[in-house]
């Protein structure tokens, strides 16, 4: 095969006219500028040496699935019932990390102060304590979105069965 793609490109080559190597970062191959111009730049003609093409790879398309043989395009669906015990186990996993969220929270809000942390010993320098109440804010920020995705993910979900 690599016979025949070097064979078509030597062909397609000499039908295009001469290549040439020019020398210089980047090294140049170049069929495009005339024997004077090649001249001029320094560039040589490569006539007779092999030229290697290597052809890109193609993405592959997915080959079609056989479906096992107990399987079948009903098979895809969960039984209504056990839907319906995903739902409320994902409910009670969103519901505990809401939870756990909210105390977070809770905590990083305390520790916030409405913008008036409390001062600590390391922090004589006045440049530390403003940095750490910046980062006390973007960590309240963080926990209060955090809260808002799960409780956006706690609406999509169907009602509880009671």
């Amino acid at each position: 095969m690599l016979a025949a793609l070097t064979g078509l490109v030597a062909g397609q080559a000499s039908a295009q006219g001469i290549v040439y190597r020019c020398p210089g970062p980047p090294v140049l191959y170049t069929d495009a500028m005339s024997a004077k111009e090649a001249a001029d730049k320094g560039c040589r003609s490569i006539e007779g040496t092999p030229i290697s093409v290597i052809a890109p790879i193609k993405p592959r398309a997915p080959a079609a699935t056989t479906p096992s043989p107990g399987a079948q395009s009903g098979d895809l669906k969960v039984d209504g019932k056990d839907q319906r015990v995903r739902d409320d186990d994902r409910r009670r996993i969103l519901e505990q990390e809401l939870r756990d969220a909210e105390g977070k929270l809770a905590k990083a809000q305390q520790e916030y102060n409405n913008g008036q942390p409390e001062r600590r010993g390391d922090e004589r320098n006045f440049q530390k304590y403003l940095d750490r109440t910046t980062e006390l804010k973007a960590s309240v920020s963080r926990q209060e979105a955090d809260v808002a995705a799960i409780k956006r993910e706690l609406a999509k979900l169907p009602p509880p069965n009671l």
